[in-house]
């Protein structure tokens, strides 16, 4: 039944009927009308930020850990143009998310009204801005069917404050669910599944869209059943169990081993992912001759996009891994189980290679001063609570971090995963807001933690009681690693001047601590491995928003 209401009164119904008890916003002038009436609606809880990139960063979280859309406010044109680098992370990764914010009176366009709309649609999925009140109620229940629906992916909706002041009559409806359960083409399966018997070397990698759709375990089954060892593709989710004995952690294109070893493979089974995706061109094709790719992606348009594909298969996760099982164990024979069991048997002794390599690579500096990075993570790991969630924004340690943290299941282990640095904390409270029950720990780089440090004040404004643990090697890591790979991998030079880069490093020290302090958050500094532990142990009993501002070395 339709009701009279002021646009701004329906922007707020429209919220609560879609369910959604958190905004994460930076307000302005022109987005006065909806906070001045958010008091009349106590199920939503707003949370102030101080940038927009917190804001944007606990809503994409968010997001992904409630598996719905979640709702950021921002301001006219200048906030928004602010939130556009995670808007497009976002879109690249597929995390549903309305994005709202309000404009001037329509009637300004001979002077500063910007159109918002077209300001952000290169970064999303769907934006629009609206004139009349009684366009909001349809057009937010299709943002929130846009954003939720696949390809998920963030929404803009605008409001100029002639919609939000007028009045209509207003049919407040929300969205319906949307299901996502597109599955694989006959053909598709049977040419993968030719090939999969086939191969005599074959590997796997998962992507985080195997986690979303919730495929892990058959993932698992499959690697088990065939004897595959498993690389995941730049996860920010756990797509694959860590501690599995056929894991060997993420794949990367930027050592020389890592594409040598592509070499060797007759097969690359790839789901849920961006295969051979990377920053830096290694070549208009990265897989030998001889290397067939079968990619499964519920993504339109991703299987066979950047490589070319032997079997490119549009198809939700799970139901195409279903097929492949299927069809697989209808041809297993006594003799091909045995090939397998040989298979999987050298499979668990090199991944057990593998992290005993790493270990043995990092003993001789583990007493070192500073300490190194790894004997940090082995020490935090170690005296993290067992029911902890890991947010990781180790930047240039995460190869290191990812040794020593794991995850068995989605949602144990999740990382800010966008292009840009900065994201950490506001990723790490929105994963907090979503998970009240369980202690959650950010492992962020000094940098991006530096882009974005005014959100350690939402933590403690709203008393959110993540812990931020901060590597602090007193520079621009990242920038040295990736010029290090750029000289050594692109250049081909035998010595690289990473180390040296200049404008890379921090002459005057940040003691995020005494930051943290300021803004109402204990802090600690921490240059003692010993200490680590008693830290966190304070930290968590607290139940408060923490800081652990870790002094490390950052040498390559």
């Amino acid at each position: 039944m339709s009701e009279k209401m002021t646009g701004k009164q329906a922007v707020l119904e429209m919220l609560k009927a879609e369910g959604v008890t958190h905004i994460f916003g930076n307000p302005g002038t022109s987005e006065a009308p909806i906070m001045d009436l958010l008091g009349d609606f106590p199920e939503m809880e707003y949370h102030l930020t101080l940038q927009e990139s917190v804001a944007m960063g606990m809503g994409e979280s968010y997001a992904r850990s409630t598996e719905t859309a979640s709702c950021v406010m921002l301001h006219v044109d200048s906030g928004l143009a602010n939130g556009i680098c995670l808007m497009l992370d976002a879109l690249n990764t597929g995390t549903p998310m309305v994005v709202m914010s309000a404009n001037y009176d329509a009637r300004k366009v001979n002077e500063t009204i910007t159109d918002l709309a077209e300001l952000v649609r290169p970064v999303t999925k769907w934006s629009v801005e609206l004139d009349h009140p009684d366009q909001i109620p349809s057009v937010i229940r299709r943002a929130f069917h846009e954003a939720n629906s696949h390809p998920r992916g963030p929404v803009y909706v605008g409001f100029t404050a002639n919609a939000l002041e007028a009045e209509a009559e207003m049919n407040i409806v929300p969205s319906s669910k949307a299901y996502d359960a597109s599955g694989p083409s006959a053909q598709g399966i049977e040419a993968a599944v030719s090939l999969i018997m086939a191969a005599k070397k074959p590997m796997m990698m998962v992507g985080d869209r195997v986690s979303e759709d919730h495929a892990n375990d058959l993932a698992v089954e499959l690697a088990e059943l065939m004897g595959f060892p498993v690389y995941q593709s730049r996860g920010a989710e756990v797509s694959f169990p860590t501690t599995h004995p056929q894991f060997f952690g993420n794949h990367s294109l930027r050592v020389t081993s890592g594409r040598e070893m592509l070499k060797e493979k007759d097969l690359i089974l790839a789901f849920g992912m961006d295969a051979m995706d990377e920053l830096f061109y290694w070549g208009d094709i990265i897989l030998d001759e001889k290397t067939k790719l079968v990619h499964i992606d519920p993504i339109p348009g991703r299987a066979g996009r950047s490589e070319p594909t032997d079997v490119a298969i549009v198809s939700h996760c799970g139901l195409g891994i279903q097929a492949l099982l299927a069809s697989i164990k209808s041809l297993l024979t006594p003799e091909f189980e045995n090939e397998i069991d040989g298979r999987k048997i050298e499979v668990v002794a090199a991944a057990a290679d593998k992290r005993k390599a790493f270990e043995d690579s990092v003993a001789a500096k583990w007493d070192h001063k500073p300490m190194t990075p790894a004997r940090m993570m082995s020490e935090l790991a170690d005296a993290l609570p067992d029911n902890a969630i890991v947010v990781d924004d180790s930047i240039s340690n995460r190869v290191t971090m990812r040794h020593y943290f794991h995850g068995n299941k989605r949602g144990d282990l999740r990382a800010f995963r966008g292009q840009a640095i900065g994201g950490g904390i506001g990723t790490t409270m929105g994963v907090q807001v979503a998970n009240p029950d369980r202690p959650v720990f950010g492992i962020i780089g000094d940098g991006s933690a530096m882009m974005t440090i005014q959100g350690l004040w939402t933590a403690a404004n709203d008393n959110i009681p993540c812990i931020f643990v901060i590597c602090n090697n007193g520079m621009y890591r990242v920038l040295r690693v990736n010029f290090d790979v750029y000289q050594r991998e692109i250049l081909m030079l035998k010595e690289s001047a990473g180390d040296n880069l200049p404008f890379s490093d921090f002459p005057t020290p940040f003691h995020i601590s005494a930051i943290a302090g300021g803004m109402g958050i204990n802090g600690e500094r921490i240059t003692d491995p010993a200490e680590i532990a008693p830290a966190v142990q304070r930290a968590v009993a607290s139940a408060k928003p923490a800081v652990l501002d870790i002094v490390i070395d950052g040498s390559l």
